[in-house]
């Protein structure tokens, strides 16, 4: 759910400038969604960022807003950036840079602000929705992403389920949804994606379902007040219907 760049008639990234520190504290907003999703997402890819490299390495994370992911990699002792449009968000995920070590970069995901070659992994978490145009994204990725280095990504599949449960369930379930905060057609099928993936030398190693537990006390308890309760939780699943995430491998040229 960061900002990037988007066309406002099809989709509202603006609402990301006014949060400020309710990016961290706000219970009736889908940014405490993101902040659930995060709570899953985060161990299991500085897990395997630990599993596939010795040592630190360097990471950026594309539409960092603000800065959990971000952060996070760096607490865990990697050389960490972070680009995003929302110079306000920005703000925020350096207010809350423990390490005071992330290097936190207004700029377009089209266009980023680094070398060929330069990380060893590359994220882009509830960005690739965000996005009139994926391809500029993960081709920019794929440029900045050394040969061998993994690219993470999380993003939500087209079909008439996720329109139902992420646009129009948002809304119904939680307060203050902003206005086209997702946009039904910029959804991505998996197939899409890997297609994506594949025609920037990047190949797709893991994907799987990820989605909110929703036979659970917790959703109960949302339904009725409209407010993300502090144990509701998502989880990776076996479906990939809702959203899905995973990782690719930027393919070396003997491979």
């Amino acid at each position: 759910m960061e900002q990037t760049e988007s066309n406002p008639l099809l989709i509202n990234n603006e609402f990301y400038d006014d949060l400020k520190d309710e990016w961290y504290t706000r219970k009736d907003h889908p940014i405490a969604l993101l902040r659930k999703e995060n709570e899953i997402r985060i161990p299991w890819i500085l897990k395997t960022i630990k599993e596939k490299f010795e040592g630190p390495v360097n990471a950026l994370d594309i539409g960092c807003g603000g800065g959990f992911l971000t952060n996070a990699l760096a607490e865990e002792g990697h050389k960490t950036s972070g680009i995003d449009l929302s110079s306000t968000s920005l703000q925020v995920a350096k207010k809350f840079d423990k390490t005071n070590s992330v290097d936190y970069k207004l700029a377009s995901a089209y266009d980023l602000p680094y070398q060929d070659n330069q990380f060893s992994a590359i994220c882009a978490m509830d960005v690739l929705e965000h996005v009139e145009d994926p391809n500029k994204l993960i081709s920019e990725a794929s440029r900045c992403l050394k040969p061998g280095g993994l690219f993470f990504y999380h993003t939500f599949n087209r079909n008439p389920l996720s329109f139902i449960f992420i646009i129009k369930g948002v809304e119904w379930t939680v307060k203050n949804t902003p206005k086209n905060l997702h946009a039904y057609p910029l959804f991505i099928r998996p197939k899409e994606l890997e297609k994506h993936l594949n025609s920037y030398n990047l190949s797709s190693i893991y994907t799987s379902g990820f989605g909110p537990k929703l036979i659970s006390r917790a959703f109960l308890q949302m339904l009725f007040t409209r407010v993300v309760p502090d144990n509701f939780e998502f989880a990776f699943t076996k479906g990939q219907l809702m959203g899905y995430c995973g990782y690719a491998l930027k393919k070396r040229k003997y491979d």
